[in-house]
């Protein structure tokens, strides 16, 4: 026995040709566009979101670096006329205190509330003055990606950012 035959089916010029049975594999290729259609919305999901952190990160960095420089120049003319300012040292013009650069970095952060607009619960991590020259400001922010909020919303209120930045008075 030679096994069975397979039917066969007329075409359009008259002649016929064996009929193809189907593989049993049909819906396959549905099935498989349909999972890489979802992988792929899902790394633009995280791309995007990545992205959101990294500009939430590169904006506190740069309020970060125009408190420091705000900071560089907040010596008080007070300070300044009533002798409370210890001699220059290395050729500075301007000597810093810790309390003077808080303070300046506090005002600052208050009377520019734009620069903080997608960030969220921005703190001040350091203010302060290591050699009376340089004034050395850290912040620490909330970013809330928007594509992912409803997945890191389980775990905590957003993901952390810091940025530190440093100016030096001349």
């Amino acid at each position: 026995m030679r096994g069975r035959r397979r039917p066969l089916l007329p075409t359009a010029r008259g002649r016929c040709v064996p009929a193809v049975r189907g593989r049993g594999d049909s819906g396959q290729i549905l099935l498989l566009t349909s999972a890489f259609v979802a992988f792929a919305l899902l790394l633009v999901t995280v791309v995007v979101s990545a992205t959101g952190v990294h500009l939430d990160r590169k904006r506190l960095l740069d309020v970060a670096d125009a408190a420091a420089i705000d900071a560089a120049d907040s010596m008080s003319e007070d300070t300044f006329y009533e002798g409370q300012v210890p001699a220059p040292q290395e050729q500075a013009v301007l000597r810093l205190s810790d309390a003077e650069v808080r303070a300046s970095v506090e005002e600052f952060l208050g009377a520019h509330p734009e620069m903080l607009d997608d960030l969220h619960a921005v703190t001040i991590v350091e203010a302060s003055t290591p050699d009376g020259r340089t004034a050395e400001v850290q912040l620490v922010g909330l970013s809330r990606p928007v594509l992912v909020t409803w997945v890191t919303q389980l775990w905590s209120d957003g993901i952390l950012v810091r940025a530190g930045s440093s100016a030096r008075a001349w």
